[in-house]
C-alpha cells in the first residue's frame, strides 16, 4: 500500500507540474498584462569594460526595442528601456528576467552557447576594421606595411588584428594602448596610422574629433566579423518567433520598397508579398499570437531596415558609417528577409 501510495502521490506531483507550465503565462502574455515592454540596451562604456568590442549604438537599438514594442502593443506602446554598461550585466539582465529582450548582443559562440539564451538573425552586421587619416594616403590593409597600428591591448581585438596581419602577411608595428583617449591622440597626431577596433566603435571615436572628424576614414578591410543581434530567453518559443519575424519583416520592408512615407498607400497593394508584410492579407498575425497588422505598426514607427540604418548608424548620423554588408542581398550586402508565407 505504501509503495501504491507513494507513486500515486508522484503521479499527482507530475500532474501538478504540467498543469502549472500550461497555465504559466507567456512572455507576451506578461507584457500585455503590464502594458509595456521592457527591454535593454548595452552602452558598451569603454572605461567600465574593455571586453565589449563595439561602439556605442544606442539609437539603432533604442529603435530596435520601440518596433517590438510596437508590434507587440500597437501604435501607442509603452517601453521601458534598462540601460547597462557592458554585454555581461545586460545578459545577466536577460537571463533574470528582469527584461524580455537585449536589443542587441553578440551571437558569438560563447554567448550562443550561453544556456538559455538565444539570438535572431544578425540586424548590424559589425566588424573589426581600421581608421585611418585620409592625407596619409593609405587606401588598404597593405598600405599598413611598416606602419603603427594602435590598438587595445589585451583584448579581442588584439587577438584578431595579429592573426590577420599574419595571414595577409603584411608587415606592421604593433602599438598597443590601455587607454582609448590616448590612443585616438596617437592617431590625430600621427603617432599611428591606423587605429584598429568595430566599425561601430571607429565611427564613435571618429565623433569625438569634431571638426577633424572629415578627416578620418574608415578602410573596406574586415579584420574580423562581430556581428550583432537581439537576444531573448529561450524558455518561451513563440516570443523567440515574434522578435525573429519582427527583424525580418524590416528588412522585408525594405526590400519590397515600403517606408514609412508610402505606407498608407502600399496597404493598398496587389502584391502578396506586400499584402502579407502588412496585413491586408489576413490571417498571418495569428501564428505568432499578433494582430495583422504587427509589421505595419512597426514600419510605421521607426521606419524599414534601410530608414534605420541611415538614421541611426549611417550617413543621417554623426557615425557616418557606410551599409557595406549591412546591404540588401540585392546590393551585394547580406540582409535578406525570410519569406512570409
Amino acid at each position: 500500500m505504501a509503495k501504491i501510495a507513494a507513486l500515486f502521490a508522484f503521479f499527482l506531483a507530475a500532474a501538478a507540474c504540467l498543469a502549472a507550465a500550461a497555465n504559466a503565462a507567456t512572455t507576451l502574455d506578461k507584457i500585455k498584462a503590464a502594458g509595456t515592454f521592457p527591454c535593454a540596451i548595452n552602452t558598451e562604456e569603454p572605461e567600465y569594460s574593455t571586453q565589449d568590442a563595439h561602439g556605442n549604438h544606442n539609437a539603432f537599438d533604442l529603435d530596435i526595442c520601440k518596433a517590438v514594442a510596437v508590434a507587440v502593443l500597437g501604435p501607442n506602446a509603452k517601453f521601458t528601456v534598462k540601460y547597462l554598461r557592458d554585454e555581461e550585466e545586460a545578459l545577466k539582465a536577460l537571463k533574470s528576467g528582469d527584461v524580455a529582450l537585449l536589443a542587441t548582443g553578440s551571437p558569438n559562440y560563447i554567448n550562443s552557447t550561453n544556456v538559455g539564451l538565444g539570438f535572431s538573425r544578425p540586424i548590424f552586421y559589425d566588424y573589426q576594421g581600421f581608421l585611418v587619416n585620409r592625407a596619409a594616403n593609405i587606401r588598404s590593409a597593405k598600405d599598413l606595411a611598416g606602419k603603427k597600428v594602435c590598438f587595445l591591448g589585451g583584448t579581442e581585438i588584439e587577438i584578431q588584428i595579429q592573426g590577420y596581419m599574419k595571414r595577409q602577411k603584411i608587415n606592421w608595428l604593433p602599438f598597443p594602448f590601455q587607454e582609448e583617449g590616448e590612443m585616438e591622440a596617437a592617431l590625430i597626431t600621427g603617432n599611428c596610422a591606423a587605429i584598429t577596433a568595430d566599425i561601430s566603435q571607429l565611427g564613435y571615436e571618429r565623433i569625438a574629433f569634431k571638426s577633424l572628424s572629415r578627416n578620418f576614414e574608415i578602410l573596406p578591410d574586415v579584420v574580423a566579423k562581430d556581428p550583432l543581434a537581439p537576444a531573448y530567453r529561450l524558455d518561451d518559443p513563440q516570443w523567440a518567433a515574434i522578435v525573429n519575424w519582427i527583424m525580418e519583416a524590416l528588412v522585408q520592408a525594405e526590400e519590397s520598397g515600403v517606408n514609412k512615407a508610402n505606407l498608407a498607400e502600399m496597404k493598398k497593394s496587389d502584391d502578396p508579398v506586400i499584402q502579407r508584410l502588412l496585413g491586408s492579407w489576413r490571417g498571418y498575425g495569428q501564428y505568432l499570437g499578433l494582430r495583422d497588422e504587427w509589421a505595419a505598426d512597426a514600419i510605421e514607427a521607426v521606419g524599414n531596415y534601410g530608414e534605420m540604418f541611415d538614421r541611426d548608424l549611417g550617413p543621417g548620423s554623426k557615425m557616418n558609417l557606410v551599409r557595406g554588408p549591412n546591404n540588401l542581398w540585392t546590393n551585394a550586402g547580406l540582409m535578406y528577409a525570410l519569406p512570409i508565407r
